[in-house]
């Protein structure tokens, strides 16, 4: 199999992790709902939109201190501890109550416990991806049902303009991203190109530059090949091992504009952050649950046209990101994935019969 070959399997990979984590997002916005997970008093209030962002900054700025005094264990405790507070509130909706210790579903709970054990003892690429799909689906689904319409369009604007800016401006992510990746957890989804990877193996993260991790959601799409590098946040890279003045930070996905095409597909995995599945996902589960236009009667998921399309513009923005990617140019994710959302939704719901105000949810 030759590389390319094995990057466009890849690609095809990244694409279904993408969709796991749409698809489980829709699947659980009734269940939490019904469970009272909503967070906020008012979903339609879009000042929470810019308290999310608020809190994304603190977050960011804790974790530069973290790394900076050699405390990156206190991230490592807090990614593992959220992994396992999250998989609880998917396995408690989804997993039948056939034990229960008081009022608690014993079985959810030792599967969410289970989560943690398996993040902090053998943190392979599998296990990182299958808890960051269950993390990213319930983490969507839990801001699809908190954030209306308008919170939800606002909230994936600014991080689409923070994320261009953090690429093509600030480099402050680089230094979170070295002390982020090397902790093996599950802010990235991790897309092995050949057999022998393993994300165990301590230099599977040599070179990592690009990024950062975003309040659990941070991203990155980028390489690993001996020396490859990515990041927790959106940034895509295929510098072998450099710091490149252009990389990238907050929720991107960028690449070293001096590899070329080829040399972007030799690489033995993808690195895709986890915030690049969620934020765009938010607007998914958002139109799913706020809308009831267009209704697609699926089983197991809520799905209406808007959110058909908002999904389907995520995928569009996704397959034109990796493109990019392995063409080996610089690139901010969200610009294109939250543009991509933003666009097939505005679509979706303008086919439905919904005025451009409503659809904006004004």
């Amino acid at each position: 199999m030759n590389d390319r070959t094995r990057v466009l399997l890849a690609v095809g990979l990244t694409v279904a992790l993408f969709l796991s984590v749409q698809l489980g997002a829709l699947a659980l916005v009734q269940p939490f709902y019904e469970g009272g997970h909503q967070s906020v008093e008012n979903p339609d209030d879009p000042t929470n939109s810019l308290v999310y962002f608020g809190i994304i900054l603190v977050a960011t700025a804790l974790m530069l201190v973290t790394i900076k005094y050699d405390v990156e264990w206190l991230i490592k405790a807090m990614i593992i501890g959220v992994s396992v507070m999250i998989s609880w509130y998917v396995f408690a909706e989804l997993v039948p109550s056939v034990i229960t210790v008081g009022s608690v579903n014993a079985v959810a709970a030792a599967a969410a416990v289970a989560v943690g054990g398996a993040l902090l003892l053998y943190p392979e690429w599998y296990v990182i991806d299958i808890t960051g799909v269950v993390m990213g689906a319930g983490a969507a689904a839990l801001f699809g049902i908190s954030f209306g319409l308008l919170p939800a369009l606002l909230l994936l604007s600014v991080l689409a303009v923070y994320d261009a800016i953090s690429v093509y401006g600030t480099e402050h992510m680089l230094d979170l991203a070295e002390g982020v990746m090397a902790l093996k957890i599950p802010v990235v989804l991790v897309v092995p190109t050949t057999l022998s990877f393993s994300y165990l193996d301590p230099e599977s993260t040599e070179g990592v530059v690009d990024g950062h991790e975003e309040a659990d959601a941070g991203s990155d799409t980028g390489d690993s090949s001996g020396a490859g590098d990515s990041s927790p946040a959106t940034a895509s890279s295929t510098d072998g091992g450099s710091r490149p003045d252009d990389a990238s930070a907050a929720d991107e996905t960028d690449a070293d504009p001096a590899a070329d095409g080829d040399g972007a597909l030799e690489r033995d995995a993808l690195f895709i952050g986890l915030g690049d599945a969620v934020i765009p996902t938010v607007l998914v589960a958002s139109a799913a649950y706020f809308l009831e236009v267009g209704t697609i009667d699926v089983p197991v998921i809520t799905l209406n046209v808007p959110a058909l399309g908002a999904l389907l513009g995520t995928i569009a923005g996704l397959l034109v990101l990796m493109h990019m990617v392995l063409k080996g140019r610089p690139h901010a994710g969200l610009p294109l994935l939250n543009g991509g959302a933003i666009a097939g939704y505005l679509i979706g719901a303008l086919a439905s019969g919904l005025s451009l105000a409503t659809a904006l949810g004004l």
